[in-house]
């Protein structure tokens, strides 16, 4: 049995991102918005979210656009008020991500009691936002010195939108990473949020570090996620779960409800 099945109960789990609205700071987060709104909309999807099935959630800034390497403070204090808000109605295990900011991904997980955490804690990437390098031993010794000993962290091997500058192949990358910093998880991406993740791709990295827990971490339905499952140890969910698919509506809790069907049906093979 691996991390994911004892957390999360089941084989080949589904995480569903919870994407907050734009927060305080944002320049999206208007004239008029209000934490209030906020936290109502997270509440919502946090419903439809887990009526619909889901094994898990990762609360996300997903609309703090354009993201920031080294955010500002306000930022996780937002995202940890949403969270304490919401708390007594999480059913489910849920983490964090602080996009494109690894360290504050890590002190927030510690303030909110998160299980598990997704970012980008490894790499030398280049993108809209800029060039960023990511302090992987500066990240591990503070989740070291915050004794999380039991969070799980699940590294973006390949963040969607960004090109990493390491020359060597994902799958290479991949085994020297597991060696020096034995993740728990590996994200694999498409090109953007919501764009799928190639099926060949997601095989190559899973036969490089069969030990280790991979994801596909973009562009999953309920037409490919059969297929995904086959190959890879669960999925991340997001872009597919919102009203007509698209990412910045609200979640349809009946487009989660379709989506877990086939996946209720390809566990039950497993048995």
């Amino acid at each position: 049995m691996n991390w994911t099945e004892a957390l999360f109960h089941v084989k080949k789990p589904i995480i569903s991102m919870l994407h907050l609205q734009p927060l305080p700071g944002d320049p999206l987060y208007k004239e008029g918005s209000s934490m209030r709104r906020v936290i109502e909309l997270a509440r919502a999807d946090l419903r439809a979210i887990q009526d619909g099935g889901v094994d898990g959630i990762i609360f996300s800034n997903e609309f703090s656009l354009p993201y920031q390497r080294h955010m500002n403070f306000v930022t996780p204090a937002a995202m940890a008020r949403v969270i304490g808000e919401l708390m007594a109605e999480i059913r489910v295990p849920y983490g964090v991500d602080c996009i494109s900011d690894g360290l504050a991904t890590i002190e927030l997980a510690a303030a909110v009691d998160a299980s598990f955490a997704r970012g980008t804690f490894s790499g030398v990437y280049a993108g809209d936002g800029g060039f960023y390098n990511n302090e992987l031993s500066e990240l591990l010794r503070r989740k070291s010195a915050l004794r999380l000993d039991e969070l799980k962290l699940l590294y973006f091997l390949n963040p969607e939108s960004d090109t990493n500058l390491d020359t060597r192949s994902l799958t290479a990358i991949a085994r020297s990473l597991v060696f020096k910093a034995s993740p728990d998880a590996l994200c694999i991406s498409g090109s953007a949020a919501g764009k799928g993740v190639e099926n060949e791709l997601l095989a190559q990295v899973k036969e490089s570090v069969p030990e280790t827990v991979v994801f596909a971490n973009t562009g999953c339905n309920k037409d490919t996620i059969t297929d995904k499952l086959k190959i890879c140890d669960g999925a991340v969910v997001a872009t597919t779960f919102k009203v007509d698919g698209k990412l910045f509506n609200p979640v349809d809790p009946e487009r989660v409800k379709a989506f877990m069907e086939p996946v209720y049906t390809f566990r039950e093979t497993l048995k």
